[in-house]
């Protein structure tokens, strides 16, 4: 057993089916708890005023509050992550950081940094697969190598799969481990890192686990009819659950798994949306490229027309094409379109 420990929550927003966090739990005597408000990645975006911002806000207070009803709580910091955590790691002294795993480039880099970082004091950073069923060498061909066409890695991914897969990590199972913040711990208001408030109460986004079960709940009674009604958007057909997948409100276990089970034509759909989640990790993560490049690097050589009148018009919605432009304007009004926020 380790003396002390400190799990480093990122885009895994809950208290329970938590890879990281139950390693922890059954690792070390005490266990700290944290998430960083990344700087990094905040100052580079276009406006004070973002949901994303806010509902990470919301579901840290919930997340806090959850933790504290165990023994613990959430420790929250505002600054450049890597330099936040390492610095949390020494002040507490812990032998050890426990994350969840990331797949996206910077996010790999920024993980290397702080490993880097923390093993000049002989503390080590353990990730976990959370996010995925499957990640690494899990899925791969006959001969070895990633999948780059999707279909085939659907019909791997579900011949691997067992229940043992999809089983949830049982965190309450060694929670007394979880020791309270030393500084009381609590989350700072919006205001405090610079931010303003949104609509998110108007339009109807409940932030944080609540705001994911109730989501899931009400898509469980419309399972079976998501084939029939996913592409009709005048019907309540899809799920509504990305956001919590997004930043793990919801357990991908626990989802995938209810799928699986559930079986139907509906059931079988949803999971293989679930499943291209899946390949669009295990793409970003053996294809490093891909953020700012093409998926074959010949491609990066093609020549494209410039056309910014053509392309501001796709981007405000003023296509012509009545679908396209209301989905346009909807992305760019609900800023979810900006999808680098991380953490």
């Amino acid at each position: 057993m380790l003396e002390s420990a400190l799990v480093w929550f990122r885009r895994d927003l809950r208290d329970y089916d938590h890879a990281a966090l139950y390693h922890a739990l059954k690792s070390a005597r005490r266990v700290w708890c944290a998430f960083v408000f990344d700087t990094d990645i905040l100052d580079a975006l276009p406006g004070r005023s973002d949901r994303r911002v806010e509902f990470i806000r919301e579901s840290l207070a919930e997340l806090h509050v959850a933790l504290q009803a165990k023994g613990g709580g959430l420790m929250v910091r505002h600054g450049p992550a890597a330099a936040e955590i390492a610095a949390l790691a020494r002040q507490l002294g812990v032998a050890a950081v426990f994350a969840n795993r990331d797949y996206e480039p910077r996010a790999k880099a920024r993980d290397a940094a702080v490993a880097a970082d923390l093993e000049r004091d002989g503390i080590a950073l353990h990730l976990f697969k959370d996010q995925a069923v499957f990640d690494g060498d899990e899925v791969l061909t006959k001969g070895g190598t990633p999948y780059t066409v999707f279909t085939p890695y659907k019909n791997c991914w579900l011949g691997k799969l067992e229940d043992f897969h999809v089983r949830p990590y049982p965190v309450d199972r060694y929670s007394g481990h979880l020791a309270p913040p030393p500084d009381g711990g609590g989350v700072p208001s919006l205001a405090d890192i610079g931010f303003l408030p949104t609509d998110l109460e108007r339009i109807g986004v409940v932030p944080g686990m609540s705001g994911g079960a109730a989501r899931w709940q009400d898509f469980r009674q419309r399972l079976e009819r998501y084939a029939e009604q996913r592409d009709f958007p005048a019907v309540k057909g899809v799920s509504y659950l990305s956001v919590y997948l997004r930043f793990g409100c919801l357990s991908i276990r626990q989802l995938a798994g209810e799928a699986w089970r559930s079986g139907g034509p509906g059931a079988a759909t949803w999971l293989s949306e679930l499943i291209w989640r899946d390949f669009y990790f295990m793409v970003l993560d053996r294809f490093p490229q891909l953020p700012d490049g093409c998926f074959k690097p010949e491609f990066d050589r093609v020549l494209w027309d410039e056309a910014p009148a053509l392309l501001a018009a796709w981007r405000e919605g003023r296509t012509g094409y009545p679908l396209v432009d209301a989905a346009m304007r909807q992305l760019a009004q609900t800023g979810w379109m900006y999808n680098r926020l991380r953490m």
